[in-house]
């Protein structure tokens, strides 16, 4: 008898000793319930988007009328879906196209902003947690005051700054704003805090490198799923963003973005307001309002597919101090 079955309890046998109808069963009462409930969970969530998604490829009458069988997959065709982006692109004065120029808008300012938020959170974050120098923990403290602060408390000063230089009503000036983003900055504090060992950094100072050498030829190699991270989170937040275009675009038809664009598809639709579009050409029901909604989410969609991979592994950054 070896030293491991000496040591074994009287009564105890091994796993393949226990005979196969004692043992639990894969699909146990307590699991199947817990999936089932799942399955309702996620029902309740995913039913109304499907059958949103389905509404912008209906016809109007078909919506009004109730048909289409279970959420209105019957009723779907892509015929009704070309004549509802035909009256929402050609929705405004002229020959219409807002709807695209106001997408277009919205990655240019979106995409840009993210661009610069990236560009200037990961050497801030970087300053903060591996430098050392007078009011550092001012600094990551302002920070932080930053990132919990709302939206709607800047958007005023920021519009007398920005009519003061005269750029109300351009893309630019919310192109830069946008690319203020503290939550990016502290998201790098954090990665460099717990993913580089200042024994690093001091090993690159004795060899000889300089600072700005040390962050492009150490930290920023090591730094891919944190830039991926700031981006996409800088991305939605530009991309959903209402108050700051809606404060300085909204003088300019021709310049304003996707949510604010949004909201005068809505407000000019005879279901929410009769009287301001009974003067216009084009009327915008239901299936074009989910149409025009469901294609603002694209991009943000193909944003989140493309960075899933970053992402899922952006989210453990500074989980586990190397």
């Amino acid at each position: 008898m070896s030293t491991t079955q000496a040591q074994r309890p009287s009564g105890q046998g091994s796993r393949s000793d226990v005979p196969a109808a004692s043992r639990p069963s894969g699909w146990s009462v307590g699991r199947l319930a817990r999936v089932v409930t799942m399955l309702l969970v996620a029902s309740a969530f995913v039913f109304p988007i499907v059958g949103f998604v389905a509404m912008a490829f209906r016809s109007t009458e078909g919506v009004e009328a109730g048909t289409g069988g279970f959420l209105g997959l019957a009723g779907v065709s892509w015929d009704n879906a070309v004549y509802s982006w035909s009256q929402v692109n050609g929705f405004g004065p002229g020959d219409g196209g807002l709807f695209t120029r106001w997408m277009l808008n919205s990655l240019i300012v979106a995409g840009g902003g993210a661009l610069l938020a990236a560009f200037a959170a990961l050497p801030a974050g970087y300053a903060m947690a591996r430098l050392r120098f007078r009011f550092r923990r001012v600094l990551l403290l302002i920070t932080l005051v930053a990132m919990v602060m709302p939206n709607t408390v800047l958007v005023i000063p920021i519009f007398l700054e920005v009519s003061a230089i005269g750029a109300v009503g351009q893309l630019w000036p919310v192109l830069v704003l946008m690319g203020f983003f503290p939550f990016g900055v502290y998201l790098s504090y954090i990665h460099y805090m717990t993913t580089m060992p200042p024994e690093l950094v001091e090993a690159a100072r004795i060899d000889g490198l300089h600072e700005i050498a040390i962050f492009t030829r150490i930290a920023v190699p090591i730094s891919k799923q944190a830039v991926v991270l700031v981006g996409f989170f800088a991305f939605v937040a530009n991309w959903t963003n209402f108050f700051l275009p809606l404060a300085l675009l909204s003088s300019n038809q021709q310049n304003k973005t996707v949510s604010i664009g949004l909201q005068e598809l809505i407000g000019a639709s005879p279901l929410f307001n009769p009287t301001v579009a009974a003067g216009l050409d084009v009327k915008l029901y239901m299936p074009q309002l989910a149409l025009a909604t469901f294609l603002s989410m694209l991009p943000l969609l193909a944003v989140f597919l493309g960075a899933q991979k970053y992402l899922i592994r952006g989210e453990t950054v500074g989980a586990v101090k190397g």
